[in-house]
């Protein structure tokens, strides 16, 4: 086989990846809260339970990155995180008490939540030049999102929330079935005293202040979106289609974020995807009632994450050498989805309490939405690798 057509190959196994990795998100962020709810948790128990869903990212694809960077194992990282998780993940079928399920979250997530950071560095290393190409192969993602958010709200509608964990593991299971071909060579490593020490300068800094504020302003969506739909009155099913039409946005997103990001640059992205966020969050607070208005505030999803996500990736890779940058993806993926998801999303259980602190959460959302959009805008010009101006 020549070297094309095994790169093909390989994008192929990879797509598949991001597919099952993205379907187990569609499955969790959306349905966990009412699955808890179901299970009889509170809304401060459910928001502490999802954070932990966010906080293992904290942790796990820095220690990974370690790893990956020093030996070059990032192929051999992912399938050993995607078993560890499937089995790990078997602990959830239990109906145990709060503190079972924490803990059970803690591992199966751990594992999960390693994966994704090399996998990018995968992806942008197999395409080499090609950069261009990543938005459609993350876009398979989307698609495994798409199909199980909408797929798992009409099965909930159907036979109940514990559906869930039965579903949970068959994509758990597909994601490892997709890393196992992935190939085993190890990238290569830079001996210790070769390795350009490295440097967060002040455009990393605000870039990782805004990712985090962007992921703290998503709390509210990511764990109370169908609770809150539920609450305006919506089914579960229904509210699976808003999530769908949101990434659907996003996957037209990712096929067009390469033009626009040639044309405009990141940093002009970022400033105008954060503003639109703050303003999808305002339509939450006080237009959730109008079937127009939160499709329209779905549709900005392609900004809030799509445009953002494909910004910020093709940022990190820009901005950090080949030998950090397991550590780059880690630290962007931690700090924003850990450190501003887990803060996000337990904040908003707090300031939720029985449902009619509702709008309070989306409000406070769109404030760290507008800050992070303030945070992009001190992000300097880059002159060269070393060099910025304001």
């Amino acid at each position: 086989m020549d070297q094309t057509s095994q790169v093909s190959t390989q994008l192929r196994w990879i797509s598949a990846c991001y597919f099952f990795f993205f379907a187990i998100l569609g499955v969790m962020v959306p349905y966990l809260g009412v699955f808890f709810e179901n299970r009889g948790f509170n809304a401060q128990e459910i928001g502490f339970l999802l954070a932990i869903l966010m906080a293992t990212r904290i942790i796990a694809p820095n220690v990974w990155a370690m790893v990956a960077d020093r030996t070059g194992m990032r192929a051999q990282l992912v399938k050993w995180g995607a078993a560890a998780a499937a089995v790990s993940y078997l602990t959830f079928f239990y109906d145990g008490s709060f503190t079972y399920l924490a803990i059970s979250l803690c591992v199966y997530t751990f594992f999960w939540n390693a994966i994704l950071a090399q996998l990018e560095v995968i992806t942008l290393e197999t395409l080499g030049e090609n950069t261009s190409r990543y938005g459609a192969i993350r876009s398979f993602g989307s698609l495994g999102y798409l199909v199980f958010v909408v797929g798992v709200g009409f099965g909930i509608s159907l036979w109940g929330t514990e559906i869930l964990p039965y579903v949970g593991m068959v994509l758990f299971i597909g994601l490892l079935l997709s890393a196992l071909p992935l190939p085993s060579d190890r990238a290569v490593v830079k001996r210790k005293g070769d390795t350009p020490k490295l440097v967060l300068d002040k455009g990393i800094v605000w870039f990782l202040i805004s990712a985090i504020l962007l992921q703290m302003s998503a709390g509210p969506f990511y764990g109370f979106f169908v609770l809150y739909l539920k609450q305006a009155g919506y089914t579960e099913a229904v509210a699976g289609i808003y999530v769908a039409v949101g990434v659907l946005a996003e996957i037209l997103m990712f096929m067009i974020a390469p033009k626009l990001l040639g044309r405009f640059g990141v940093k002009r992205l970022l400033v105008v995807s954060l503003g639109f966020t703050g303003i999808r969050w305002l339509l939450m607070a006080y237009l959730v009632d109008s079937v127009i208005w939160l499709g329209l505030s779905q549709l900005l999803h392609a900004f809030t994450f799509g445009l953002v996500h494909a910004a910020s990736i093709q940022f990190v890779h820009s901005r950090f050498d080949a030998s950090h940058r397991s550590k780059g993806q880690a630290l962007y993926a931690s700090l924003s989805f850990g450190v501003g998801g887990a803060l996000g999303t337990w904040l908003c259980g707090m300031i939720w309490g029985d449902g009619s602190g509702a709008y309070l959460a989306w409000i406070g959302a769109a404030i760290c939405a507008f800050l992070a959009m303030l945070a992009a805008y001190f992000i300097p010009k880059q002159v060269n690798s070393n060099q910025y101006t304001a």
